[in-house]
């Protein structure tokens, strides 16, 4: 008995199929990542004010979500190219590693920014009481001035 996996051949005309069919997929999403991008800039620059530096955590977002998906059409692409079947296994065993390790690091980038900026929130929001004591407390004296 043997331990090695039966070879496979995938014909050249369903690789040639799967690798335009991947080709296709990736010139779309990258379509939709240009105009997700373009969304994100036009938020950024509208002239009201967004609480608590969100821009940042949106950029990130979509940084992740390039990543993860350009990882996902590289391994699309190695697969529609394996020879055989221990080429697959082998290219499906290394993505999910490095996507462990990715998702691992996004996750604590994401905590760090999250963080930062929940720090920034609680900075603005203790200003603006701050600042709003200091203005009740100045037309107090005033009032106790204007009445005395």
């Amino acid at each position: 008995m043997s331990n090695t996996l039966p070879t496979y051949e995938i014909p050249a005309e369903l690789r040639e199929f799967a690798e335009k069919s991947v080709d296709q997929a990736r010139k779309a999403f990258d379509g939709f990542l240009g105009a997700a991008h373009k969304a994100i800039a036009t938020f950024e620059n509208q002239t009201t004010a967004v609480p608590f530096n969100s821009h940042e955590v949106a950029r990130r977002t979509l940084s992740y979500a390039e990543s993860n998906i350009a990882a996902a059409f590289d391994l699309a692409e190695k697969l529609v190219r394996a020879k055989d079947l221990r080429e697959v296994t082998q290219h499906q065993s290394e993505y999910l590693k490095n996507q462990f390790a990715a998702l691992q690091e996004q996750a604590r980038d994401f905590g760090a920014t999250v963080q930062k900026t929940a720090t920034e929130a609680t900075q603005q929001v203790q200003n603006a009481v701050k600042e709003a004591t200091q203005t009740a407390t100045d037309a107090a004296k005033d009032a106790v001035k204007t009445n005395a």
